[in-house]
């Protein structure tokens, strides 16, 4: 069974995925020979597409080898109808257009893991801290002293261990950092 079509367009949409909505206006039918366009654009690019007609209405569908195309992203969009050369705006917007689930590009870490992995490859190279601070011409870059790399470490490690024991709990798990003790 088919899910409903949904009449409105949506906010997200996850590239790789068909994207089917319904739009009703009924001062611009489709059956009257208006057609619908969108267009998303944003500052990597420009995605457009029409609609047919699907009664009075119009029916968006862009398949999934289109929209596995589109750059993830957050896009300002504009819906315009067309007929015999007149344009008409009939509504505008914004959509988050998500990565294809498996994207190379994809990193759903969170902000203390990869701030984490950064800062122990950042300990790794001695060599990237031979000087806390230096000045050439007119620029002039500092680095964060030793102990407060290390202490932000610490405090990473420890939201990192949280995130962990939180999951665990999500999935059923028992807490690791509790233990159990009985005296006898």
């Amino acid at each position: 069974m088919a899910a409903p079509t949904p009449t409105t367009e949506p906010t997200t949409l996850i590239a790789g995925d068909t994207a089917r909505w319904t739009r009703a206006l009924p001062d611009y039918l489709a059956s009257a020979g208006w057609v619908l366009t969108y267009t998303l654009i944003n500052a990597t690019g420009k995605i457009t597409f029409s609609t047919s007609a699907y009664g009075d209405d119009h029916l968006i569908n862009v398949s999934a080898a289109t929209t596995g195309g589109w750059a993830a992203g957050s896009y300002s969009w504009r819906a315009a109808v067309a007929l015999s050369g007149e344009v008409y705006t009939v509504d505008t917007g914004t959509i988050v257009v998500q990565p294809a689930f498996g994207a190379a590009t994809l990193d759903n870490r969170s902000f203390a893991r990869i701030a984490l992995a950064n800062i122990e490859a950042y300990l790794v190279n001695p060599a990237n801290l031979s000087s806390a601070q230096y000045k050439i011409a007119d620029r002039e870059l500092s680095r964060i002293p030793m102990g407060d790399l290390l202490a932000m470490r610490d405090k990473l490690r420890l939201e990192v261990t949280q995130e962990d024991a939180a999951a665990h709990i999500a999935r059923g798990l028992p807490d690791k950092r509790r233990v159990m003790v009985r005296f006898g």
